[in-house]
């Protein structure tokens, strides 16, 4: 099955940044494919660098570039990004800025569309 996600909370606010991710790589591990992951709203704070994550507590972010380095298109929504003072000069690495046309060219190209966050 392909799946795209939509992430819509920011890593450390709820548990749906978490969520979507062990989802990612629970679908990944089971071979289905993942079209993309795209971060709107608030959840596009999951790609910033600039987070300083203590040793001890799990880094999203980071995370999420990992899933990027295994070929998973990591989308951020690049007018919820401005609103939020994300640019490419501080995304992580692993993910890239682009419209909504994005998220819909996933949902065409998808069998399932799953969302997380409000």
């Amino acid at each position: 099955m392909k799946f795209a996600v939509l992430v819509q909370e920011g890593p450390y606010h709820h548990q749906s940044s978490d969520s979507a991710y062990q989802f990612v790589t629970a679908a990944m591990d089971k071979r289905h494919e993942i079209i993309g992951v795209f971060f709107y709203h608030d959840g596009v704070i999951n790609s910033s660098k600039l987070a300083d994550i203590q040793a001890d507590d799990r880094n999203i972010t980071k995370r999420w570039s990992e899933v990027g380095e295994k070929g998973v298109d990591l989308v951020v929504c690049i007018a919820a990004a401005k609103r939020r003072g994300i640019n490419d000069d501080v995304l992580a690495p692993g993910f890239r800025i682009s419209g909504l046309g994005q998220l819909t060219e996933m949902a065409i190209k998808s069998d399932r569309l799953v969302t997380f966050g409000a």
